[in-house]
């Protein structure tokens, strides 16, 4: 958790991009990025070089090369003198106290190139890195941005976590970008009710920010701390475990590093349109997807991967999406992923085939039910969070709704706490007494996915409960909406009888009669 003075200068750095004329938050955030990598790269050669002197050793990796560059003296293009400079002065600590324009003309003319030409080496962000580009408005704002951010106190792990999804943060207040944000308390609540193991290999293949594969890793981390002592494990975490995918070559950067920043080194963060290539390399190759992918409409028949179609054919990408999680998962993998209200009873044939094939070729689990306005100020509709393994073989038998109906958070555009911060997400620092339940369902619905054979004796009137296979097939749609299974339960009223209302009525008539008669007589 950030203090108050991390979180101002937070702040304070955002402020100054937008007092020197940057003004959208997505480039903020993009060249917050750049600096924080480049600053990183001096942090591991200052390591490699004091790990090397302890041990009288060589660097055995080393990020600036030895040796001198070519740095042009003038910027009249008549003007040819040139220096020979050394690597060093492209590295952070001494970047930092060069004159700002020195400063400037360095980073434009030899830090970037030297960061683009990292991409050669082949690792997940330096890959990332291939166009990047500088985008300050003066010597000035890079200056006060770079020292701003060398004063944050960012040495471990959590800190610059947390840092950075606070900057992400901003992308979203700001209103615009949001979308790239599901509410980070939404995606814990998925990631805890999938509850991840050391041994899966996790997908998100609309991954955006890469919040689920953050939050994640920081689950693996805080429930099996004994998993990084293991050197196969640790292996599999920081190379082979997260795959996020996105054809937004920013959201590719910031995801990246959004998961470098939460200590996985080499995330597959890729470029990939998920909708419309082939899917042969990795079918069948991840235990886990997490998911909230966007449903921009319809797509054109020939601009979608054909293996998808043979799934479900149609063009709309809520249901594309679903055919591709089923592609991408292995038999027993599972998946939490958010779809849109019109998945659960869309009345069209691939509607009804892909529901079909959800609930009697694999196992549905489960249909949480969010609130409308869990995603405002960005969008209004309505969503669920779908839960469902993979068998290839059926197996659904009894499926576990339950109708979310707060998350802590009030439901309109401001998205205000309801509740104290101790008091808010899945897992409250505090037991939350019935009152506060009603404002934050979250918690109780970790709890009751944790012990789902008391669900079954619950009645449909139930915030949660329980609907058998035959009860869904019955419906000849494989309709999965809530309201089709929930029982709304009215109180009984006692009305009085229609006489004596009429009684009362004639009584009130004739009271107000009589008033009006005195009224006359004191007038006349």
């Amino acid at each position: 958790m950030l203090n108050g003075q991390i979180r101002s200068q937070v702040d304070q750095i955002w402020n100054a991009f937008w007092s020197g004329g940057v003004s959208n938050p997505l480039s903020v955030i993009e060249q917050i990025t750049y600096l924080l990598f480049i600053k990183r790269l001096d942090e591991i050669h200052t390591r490699e070089e004091a790990k090397a002197n302890m041990l009288g050793a060589e660097m055995e990796r080393r990020i600036f090369p030895e040796g001198t560059f070519v740095y042009k003296v003038s910027d009249d293009p008549k003007d040819d003198e040139t220096i020979e400079r050394p690597y060093d002065d492209l590295r952070w600590q001494r970047l930092i106290n060069f004159e700002n324009r020195e400063k400037m003309k360095l980073m434009d003319q030899h830090v970037f190139p030297f960061m683009r030409t990292m991409a050669e080496e082949g690792t997940a962000f330096a890959t990332h890195m291939k166009d990047a580009r500088l985008g300050f408005s003066s010597p000035a704002l890079l200056d006060k941005v770079m020292r701003l951010l060398d004063g944050i106190q960012m040495d471990d792990r959590d800190t610059k976590g947390d840092v950075y999804e606070y900057m992400l943060g901003k992308i979203a207040s700001a209103g615009q970008n949001g979308q790239f944000r599901t509410p980070r308390h939404i995606i814990e609540l998925m990631v805890r009710l999938m509850a991840p193991t050391p041994k899966d290999t996790i997908c998100d293949p609309a991954a955006g920010t890469c919040g689920f594969l953050v939050t994640a890793g920081e689950y693996l981390r805080e429930t099996h701390p004994e998993m990084l002592r293991n050197p196969e494990q640790r292996q599999h975490f920081h190379n082979n475990m997260f795959h996020g995918f996105d054809f937004d070559p920013t959201m590719l950067r910031i995801g990246s590093m959004n998961m470098v920043l939460h200590g996985v080194e080499n995330a597959d963060v890729a470029y990939r349109d998920s909708l419309a290539e082939e899917h042969g390399a990795d079918t069948g190759a991840y235990s886990l997807i997490l998911a909230n992918p966007p449903f921009a409409g319809s797509l054109d028949y020939d601009a979608t991967a054909k293996d998808l179609q043979k799934v479900v054919k149609t063009k709309k990408t809520e249901l594309l999406f679903l055919a591709l999680f089923l592609r991408l998962m292995r038999t027993g993998g599972r998946a939490a992923v958010v779809v849109p209200d019109g998945v659960l009873f869309g009345s069209s044939k691939a509607h009804k085939d892909i529901r079909r094939i959800i609930v009697e070729e694999q196992k549905l689990d489960a249909i949480i039910k969010l609130p409308s306005g869990v995603f405002r100020p960005y969008a209004g509709v309505s969503t669920a969070i779908m839960i469902f393994t993979k068998t290839e073989s059926g197996g659904t038998d009894n499926v576990w709704f339950y109708d979310m109906e707060a998350d802590g958070l009030s439901l309109d555009d401001k998205r205000t706490e309801l509740l104290p911060s101790e008091k808010l997400g899945p897992v409250p620092a505090e037991q939350l007494t019935e009152e506060e339940h009603a404002k934050n369902n979250l918690p109780d619905i970790l709890a009751r996915w944790g012990a789902l054979e008391a669900e079954a004796e619950r009645p449909r009137t139930a915030q949660s409960f329980m609907v058998p296979l035959a009860d869904i097939q019955a419906t000849g749609t494989w309709d999965l909406s809530l309201n089709r299974y929930k029982v709304v339960a009215h109180e009984e009223v006692d009305h009085q009888p229609p006489k004596e209302i009429i009684a009362e009525l004639r009584a009130i008539e004739a009271e107000i009669a009589e008033g009006l008669d005195r009224l006359e007589g004191m007038l006349g």
